[in-house]
């Protein structure tokens, strides 16, 4: 085999070594380029670079295919698809920020659907969600999730008021979904509603005020600690945690709870299209199951979240399956630390000391 790094020199130009019946002979005399030209011209390729004249056994080169005339417009259409792709991701995300919603807001007819877990401390957040669904034309109905054992009474009684006002002045039917517990300050907004649905064994009503904080005194004392006040006024300083109440504070406190009894079930009835009287042999404090409370006059119908969902279409003259939106998601994990929304994971130790007396519609 000739040696491939020092390789023989070319044959002359003109001449032709090349058997009978080679490529070479076949396709012709062999051109003034020698071997490498006939290799070429059999459709072996090019000669390698620095052997212009080839030589057999020479590396070759397959010759450069063309593109077909659809390549270079087929690789542009691609590009402006996925760049097309791109812009519409955050247009929709800025469209899910700025609606607060899941889905985007040009949908023709949606049921807007709010959850209320937990304990009700933040009225601003749902009042808010309320009003953008309620001002929204697309939603045609408003359905609150409820999961929830009340809460602040202040803050259970502003959401009614606020469901009260969208339902009277916008027109829009909202209704109530109750999942396990519906009871106290979440009952007295599920009140509000169109209609109440919950499960055959969910906990609703506990129609009621309590009133608490906790007293350190004798923990003060075990720690020889004296707390230092100063006041104008008899009851300025009622519920001070450090000192034991006194008759005059229980009698003042127990009507401030009375008061607030009276609204939650004048505020009851109003919404139940009942009157105080009959709401008032039901407004113990305690619950009953949702079987227990259809026939109290307390919830509308037995059915779950998909009952209340799709009977809700109906009634606003969606025949297919509704379009739901949801406000957006509450920042979580690392976004949430980052963003300064982490109260619940680490408190704020200072908060632990702040149990000033508190007034609520929850059920305990």
């Amino acid at each position: 085999m000739p040696d491939e790094l020092n390789p023989p020199p070319p044959p002359p130009v003109g001449g032709s070594s090349l058997p009978s019946g080679s490529a070479s002979s076949r396709s012709g005399p062999a051109s003034s380029s020698g071997y490498g030209q006939g290799y070429a011209q059999a459709g072996f390729g090019y000669p390698a670079p620095g052997f212009p004249g080839g030589y057999p056994g020479a590396p070759m080169y397959a010759p450069r295919k063309l593109r077909p005339a659809w390549f270079w417009p087929l690789i542009i259409l691609g590009s402006l698809l996925v760049l097309g792709g791109l812009l519409w991701g955050v247009v929709w995300a800025a469209m899910r920020s700025v609606n607060g919603s899941a889905t985007p807001a040009f949908n023709s007819a949606s049921i807007a659907v709010i959850d209320l877990d937990g304990v009700i401390v933040d009225a601003d957040k749902v009042d808010a969600q309320l009003r953008k669904f309620g001002e929204d034309d697309s939603v045609k109905a408003i359905l609150l999730h409820i999961n929830s054992p009340g809460g602040g009474a202040a803050a259970s009684q502003e959401i009614y008021h606020e469901v009260m006002r969208i339902r009277q002045e916008k027109h829009k039917r909202i209704v109530a979904s109750v999942e396990s517990v519906g009871a106290s300050g979440a009952y007295y907004i599920a009140s509000a509603c169109d209609r109440i649905y919950a499960n055959e064994a969910s906990v609703v009503g506990s129609i009621g005020v309590i009133m608490e904080w906790t007293n350190y005194g004798d923990l003060m004392r075990w720690a020889k600690l004296k707390s230092v006040v100063i006041h104008a006024g008899a009851l300025k300083d009622a519920g001070d945690p450090t000192h034991d109440m006194t008759p005059q504070e229980a009698a003042y406190f127990q009507s401030l709870v009375d008061n607030m009894y009276t609204q939650f079930v004048r505020d009851v009835a109003d919404g139940r299209h009942t009157t105080a009287a009959k709401i008032q042999p039901l407004a113990t404090g305690q619950v009953w199951t949702g079987q227990q409370s259809l026939g109290l006059g307390l919830i509308d119908q037995l059915g779950g979240y998909r009952v209340a969902l799709m009977d809700t279409a109906r009634s606003v003259g969606i025949k297919d399956e509704p379009t739901i939106v949801r406000p957006a998601s509450a920042k979580k994990g690392l976004a949430g630390l980052l963003n300064g929304d982490s109260d619940d994971l680490f408190p704020n130790p200072g908060k632990l000391l702040d149990r000033s007396p508190g007034f609520y519609f929850m059920w305990k």
